[in-house]
Order: C-alpha cells, then structure tokens, then sequence
C-alpha cells in the first residue's frame, strides 16, 4: 500500500519547499516546468488529494450549510430540506442536517458540532422547548462569531437574523373562513400551546374568523395540546381528548387541527363515533403532507409549500454569505411564502372560499 502524501511529506521527498510544492500543483507558471511536471508525476502516482478541510480554514471558506430541524419524520421538513438541497447543490454547497428531537439541549450541541466541522451559516427550525425556555443566547453568539442564520417556520423576534415564514394568522383565518362557508357554526380547534408561535398565531386567525362572522367564541372548544411523541399512548390520549369534547359538545360540526397529527386524528376519532365527513362535519388540517393524502376520506388542508420556504431559505443565506465576502453589509429580510388551501374529501364540495 503506498503512503499517504501530505504537501510537507511531497516536498520532503523531492527538496523542495512546501510553497513550491503547493504552487506546482496549481500548474503556476512562476514554478519551472521540470519542477511543475515532476511535483504532479510524483502527486499522482502516490494519489495525492488536497485536504479539503485544511484548504476551507485557509479559506475561511466551507462551502457546508448546516440544517437544523426539529424532527426527521416530519413530511414538512422533508419538503423544506429537498428545497434547501436543490439550491445548494446548484451553487456547489453542501449540507449537513442536524435533528433536534425538540430539546434544547440538542440543539445547542448540534449547532456547536456543525461550528467545530467548520460550516459556513445555519438555516434553523426552533426546537419547542427553546421557544418554551426562550433562551436564544446560542442563537446570538453564533451571529456574533460572524456565522449568519436563516430561521423558517418557527422564528423570533428576539434574535435578528433572516427569517422565512407563513402568515399563520392568516392561514388559520382561511381554513375556518372555509368552514364557515360550508355553514359550519360550532368548530373544535386543535392547536399547540402558546408557547409555539404557530398554533398562538392560527389560533387568532380561528378568532379572526369567528369574530368577523359574528359567531361567538367558546373557550371550550379550544383543546390546546402540549407535547405529543410517536407512542400509542400519545395518541390514545389525543383520541381521549377529543372524544371529551365531543361528549361535552355533540353539536360539533367543523374541525381545525393546527398540524396534520391533530386534523388526522380528529378524523379518525369522528369516524369511529358514526359520524359523516363530510355531510355531518368538515374537517382541515395544516401541512399538506402523507398523512392529508391517504387519510380517508382525504383531508382538506393548508399547504406551507415547504418545498419553496427551503429554496427561499438557501438563497437568503447564500447571498448573505456572499456578501459578507465581499465586506458588503445588508439590511435582514422576513420573507413571507403565500399558503394555498388544497380542497379535498373531509370538506364540502363547490363551497367558494
């Protein structure tokens, strides 16, 4: 087996100096052509190959994204990863993802494992328990080190930074505008705690809706859930949950669940106490993933086009990262991705919006 060839070990062997090595290699012309040619023979006979990682510290330069999420099974973040991976391989960066599993803790060791291999900026997705702590310190000093973050989806405004996001007010306004064109009057939302800007913001947006059709808003019918895993206990207690309201509130006739979980699950739970998606009750979701697509009868839902959230998030921190190489300064941007209510089987049909 032949050695492995470093830079200083090539110019030990053939008395030269690292420099005139390193240049050779480059095929510079201010090295002499014997030189040149000998330095490459030599190379490629011991199957030389730069140190990628040596040559990005001398660069100051990776070419490496890191991807923060907070689940892998999520088919929404999936999506978002798929947009950032086309744009970053179309302008010859990498990317690494890091999984959070909704902990804190996880994600400052995942962030401080991505800045230790050496990567160029961060596109984030907050874990639930640091929006539940708030506490961004990790955030800011990553920032101050000069490695810039793109947040999507899940974003705050303690922390400036770029930031690509729905109008989830609005999205949740549409979904129950929805409902209530369909003549549903007594709707059941599914939503996170408000420590989750995202079910706080769909939640006024259900509000919105209410108020803006003078129909009055119940506080119960507002199941607000807090942590759900993958276990079937989970969900036989979200299943619990929701059949105590129906027990309490037969009358329901319109569901809103603030992700694809809840919604899928309120469909089942209605199902399986005999009543009729969608004669008797119209059900929509968030995030057109999997689930929506198979679920039966199939979900109505509010699409986030996590696809293009994660195009959009690669090139906002591609040009920054450009720019900064270019002592060029500018100005965060939020950027808000239109959502899009995709029409399916657990709502009525030929119902304008």
């Amino acid at each position: 087996m032949k050695p492995k060839m470093t830079l200083k070990k090539i110019a030990l062997e053939l008395g030269l100096s690292i420099s005139t090595v390193s240049k050779a290699l480059k095929n510079n012309k201010d090295i002499s052509q014997e030189n040149r040619e000998k330095v490459q023979a030599f190379a490629k006979f011991y199957n030389y190959r730069p140190n990628s990682v040596a040559l990005s510290l001398k660069n100051k330069k990776t070419k490496t994204i890191g991807v923060i999420i907070p689940e892998i099974v999520h088919h929404y973040f999936a999506k978002v990863i798929s947009g950032i991976e086309k744009v970053a391989n179309s302008k010859e960066y990498n990317v690494i993802i890091g999984v959070t599993n909704e902990s804190f803790k996880k994600e400052i060791i995942n962030m401080e494992m991505l800045i230790d291999g050496s990567i160029d900026g961060f596109i984030i997705s907050l874990s639930k328990e640091t929006l539940q702590k708030k506490e961004y310190q990790h955030l800011q000093e990553t920032i101050n080190g000069n490695i810039p973050i793109v947040m999507f989806d899940r974003a705050v405004d303690e922390i400036p930074c770029d930031k690509i996001i729905i109008d989830d007010r609005e999205a949740g306004r549409m979904a129950i505008q929805k409902l209530i064109d369909e003549g549903r009057k007594k709707i059941l939302l599914l939503t996170t705690k408000d420590y989750l800007n995202i079910g706080r913001l769909r939640t006024e947006g259900y509000r919105d809706a209410l108020v803006a059709n003078n129909i009055a808003y119940n506080e119960d019918l507002i199941v607000r859930i807090g942590e759900l895993g993958d276990s079937d206990e989970d969900q036989r207690n979200l299943e619990e949950r929701i059949n105590k309201v129906f027990e309490l509130h037969p009358d329901i006739d319109g569901i809103f669940g603030v992700n694809e979980i809840y919604a899928v699950t309120a469909l089942n739970t209605a199902r399986l106490r005999g009543l009729d998606v969608p004669e008797q009750l119209s059900v929509i979701g968030f995030s057109d993933g999997i689930l929506s697509k198979y679920a039966r009868p199939h979900l109505t839902t509010v699409s986030q086009h996590g696809f293009q959230m994660g195009e959009i998030a690669a090139e906002t921190l591609i040009k920054r990262l450009e720019m900064m190489d270019n002592d060029e300064e500018i100005p965060y941007t939020t950027q808000v991705v239109k959502t899009e209510l995709i029409l399916r089987d657990s709502t009525k049909k030929g119902i304008p919006i």
